[in-house]
């Protein structure tokens, strides 16, 4: 099946930069068949095990399972926010001269629109962690307590609903790899299935009372708050602020001088990119992170 775009979308750059953490890129050998070696990425969206390539510059291909492939249409829509005005939103934030110039250097990169649950629980098992490690205790909880599902003879999980992962409790969780953040996600779990914590109501409110929320969640602080708020929650406006961000405002807009705490930071991002902050914040963070990696090939092949 193919999905039509309207614009250009990054595979690489959307699904394995560290917004999502149930994809996988696909090695060379899986990808050839009968139209070409295009590179496939295969996830977890939703309760469907999708495969997914491009296969020109404005058509996508994939297979899907269990819905049929004309029901996740929308859902790759709604997924990948063809809905956003890219337009409006690049003319808004692009008044900065760095951003202006990431948009057009990465003008495939987006952000995800996740099911707030599943992305609920992948940041709180953010904390102190690595997308790699991330990944892997995902995984862990959806082939311990999700459905499987089968692809082109490929066998995935759906990640658990929270009346599934519920069952589990602290100790199986820090079997399962997670470590001083099991107590987290329990409790959080516990909070969802009880309905004290309701994320559709989330979704409703706007963006300060929503992220005031979830920060009275045990294990949630501010980044972790606004990483769900941003790619989950449909809060444009949120800022999350980790190490890569940090590194990239104080380089590139408070250079000499010492950065300020991430309150100062938050603050002064979303006055200065304004309502679409988060968009901004994804090109920074994406455009210091590949900065960093060739500075550390470069460095590696000069010795």
């Amino acid at each position: 099946m193919e999905l039509v775009v309207d614009r250009p979308i990054d595979l690489q750059a959307s699904l394995m930069g560290g917004q999502a953490h149930r994809w996988r890129q696909e090695e060379p050998g899986e990808n050839r068949d009968e139209t070409g070696d295009s590179q496939w990425f295969s996830g977890v969206v939703r309760g469907n095990f999708i495969r997914i390539r491009q296969a020109a510059p404005a058509r996508l291909e994939f297979h899907s399972a269990p819905w049929p492939e004309a029901s996740v249409v929308p859902l790759l829509q709604s997924y990948f926010r063809l809905d956003d005005d890219l337009a409006a939103i690049h003319a808004e934030i692009g008044h900065d001269r760095r951003v202006a110039d990431m948009v057009e250097r990465y003008p495939g990169l987006g952000i995800l629109r996740q099911e707030p649950w599943e992305c609920l629980v992948a940041y709180i098992c953010s904390a102190n962690s690595n997308i790699k490690r991330i990944h892997q205790v995902m995984e862990n909880m959806a082939e311990s307590f999700g459905s499987p599902i089968e692809l082109d003879g490929r066998l995935r999980y759906s990640f658990p609903a929270p009346a599934q992962l519920v069952e589990a409790g602290e100790a199986e969780l820090r079997r399962l790899g997670l470590g001083f953040r099991a107590p987290y996600v329990d409790r959080a779990t516990r909070e969802v299935v009880e309905g004290s914590l309701d994320l559709n109501a989330l979704l409703r409110l706007p963006y300060a009372p929503a992220k005031e929320r979830l920060l009275e969640c045990y294990g949630i602080g501010n980044k972790i708050a606004d990483c769900i708020a941003v790619f989950s929650l449909d809060k444009l406006e949120a800022f999350p602020i980790d190490v890569w961000v940090r590194r990239a405002l104080g380089e590139w807009y408070f250079p000499g001088q010492k950065t300020p705490p991430d309150r100062e930071l938050l603050a002064w991002a979303q006055d200065y990119f304004g309502r679409y902050a988060g968009y901004a914040q994804q090109y920074l963070f994406h455009g210091r992170r590949l900065e960093r990696k060739a500075a550390v090939k470069e460095a590696g092949a000069a010795e």
